[in-house]
């Protein structure tokens, strides 16, 4: 049986994704051209993987000429978002409590970065925050309810 085929990203064809949100409409050899130094692929490598976006549905074409010319039909913080899902559910049961904690966990975190992810938490839902702690005290033996 063949493998289920992903609509995550490879990194072939996360390279070409952010060539294409980057210069917008581009035929297969301007993706050539564009790659970056120590990183380039053959002209048949990015047409096949192209395609693959396209089946995908990250890209469409239109013909010019004889060449087509592709751009991107997703945005780029959409497929951010969709592949942190992705992470979320593959990875951490839908959690986002167990991401957080994981992200969290790592040594490389600054100050700063946890200055700001507080902030951001803080300002995410003051009252749906508060609500969760007041469910989670009442439903806690031991502890009074809000």
């Amino acid at each position: 049986m063949p493998p289920k085929k992903s609509n995550t990203l490879t990194e072939a064809e996360l390279r070409l994704m952010k060539i294409l949100w980057r210069r917008g409409e581009s035929a297969v050899t301007d993706l050539v051209a564009a790659m970056p130094e120590g990183e380039t692929l053959a002209y048949n490598s990015v047409l096949t993987t192209i395609r693959i976006l396209e089946q995908k549905g990250y890209v469409e074409h239109r013909q010019e000429g004889r060449a087509f010319v592709y751009r991107p039909c997703v945005l780029e913080h959409e497929a951010s978002r969709s592949e942190v899902r992705h992470v979320l559910n593959r990875f951490f049961g839908n959690s986002r409590e167990r991401l957080l904690l994981s992200l969290l966990g790592d040594q490389e975190i600054s100050a700063e970065e946890l200055q700001r992810l507080k902030e951001l938490i803080r300002s995410a839902a003051p009252d749906a925050a508060d609500a969760a702690m007041r469910a989670e005290s009442a439903s806690t033996p031991g502890k009074k309810g809000a």
